[in-house]
């Protein structure tokens, strides 16, 4: 692959979401929050954002409420928002209790937060796992009265690639817990930490999708690229001036990262089910959950993270 990205084209015309209820977390900033503003360009009724601050996730909504005021041409769509601290698995309870008690219906569920820091953290994945598995009999019954299928999409990356899981790196214990493993400050690097999130997003993505019918809720997840989205300012100062170098030079901007978003939420179908796209395509190049390293570890997070969940939640045991 090249230094510079490749283009990506306009959302396709015709495209529309109209009706249809979408939900994105980390959508007070960034590509959530320019996402949102393509959703309603596309005719959604009811957008949903988070933010686990409150002042930014309402003054988000202002902004976008501003922006797509009823007029003679459209209806006011309903535009709101919901605390989600993901970093706290009982905030992601609250947060999913409110959706059931507030949302009849949910058709597109776009699992978006998070950051990348260089220092010491935990993965902040398991949070949207939780989310997803207490949101989806909602999403199959919303599936059920559209008759069209509902939509998880996961925001991932190319970066996935860097995994510490590789051969030669920091693979596995033959019966090492998955998440005490990554929980471990043993091996950490803060340049690969990223990386690894992203590939534990891949891989449930892809054992999700066994156990869903695409009839019912299509799972997919995307890679924008390198997005200008000021996710460099977590980087260490020494590194931050070569960061914002290249940024300048090769990122593609929130807008286009965003569309890119749209693409898989709006425009691919059930081909998309458990895969993971780059530049709007399904990349045919093998990777690590393709070897049988990685087909055992999918197993592996599946196991591990639902034994974790179903501590939270007992009634998730269903998906065992």
């Amino acid at each position: 692959m090249g230094f510079f990205q490749l283009p990506v084209p306009p959302t396709p015309p015709g495209t529309t979401v109209q009706g249809k209820t979408i939900l994105i977390t980390g959508g007070n900033s960034g590509m959530g929050f320019e996402a949102a503003r393509q959703f309603l360009s596309l005719k959604a009724s009811r957008i949903i954002i988070t933010a686990r601050d409150k002042t930014r996730g309402e003054n988000a909504v202002a902004a976008l409420r501003r922006e797509f005021a009823p007029n003679s041409k459209n209806e006011s769509p309903v535009i709101e928002f919901f605390d989600l601290d993901l970093d706290d698995y009982q905030s992601a309870l609250r947060f999913c209790d409110k959706v059931k008690k507030d949302v009849p219906y949910l058709d597109v569920l776009v699992c978006n937060g998070g950051v990348s820091l260089m220092e010491y953290q935990t993965i902040n994945s398991y949070s949207h796992f939780l989310i997803v598995l207490e949101l989806l009999p909602l999403l199959q019954a919303t599936s059920t009265h559209r008759q069209a299928p509902s939509r998880v999409t996961f925001t991932g990356s190319g970066a996935q690639r860097l995994t510490t899981l590789a051969p030669g790196k920091r693979p596995l214990g033959k019966t090492e817990n998955v998440l005490a493993h990554f929980d471990s400050k043993e091996g950490f690097s803060g340049m690969t930490r990223y990386g690894d999130s992203k590939l534990l997003v891949n891989a449930f993505v892809r054992k999700l999708a066994t156990r869903v019918s695409p009839d019912e809720v299509i799972v997919n997840n995307f890679c924008p690229g390198m997005v200008s989205s000021g996710m460099e300012k977590n980087a260490p100062l020494w590194m931050r001036c070569i960061v914002k170098v290249i940024m300048a030079i090769r990122a593609r901007s929130v807008e286009v990262g965003s569309r890119m978003m749209v693409y898989a939420v709006a425009v691919t179908g059930k081909e998309s089910h458990g895969k993971f796209y780059e530049n709007n395509k399904v990349n045919p190049a093998k990777m690590f959950l393709d070897e049988d390293a990685g087909q055992d570890f999918i197993g592996r997070l599946w196991r591990d993270t639902l034994a974790e969940l179903v501590s939270l939640d007992p009634s998730l045991k269903r998906w065992e």
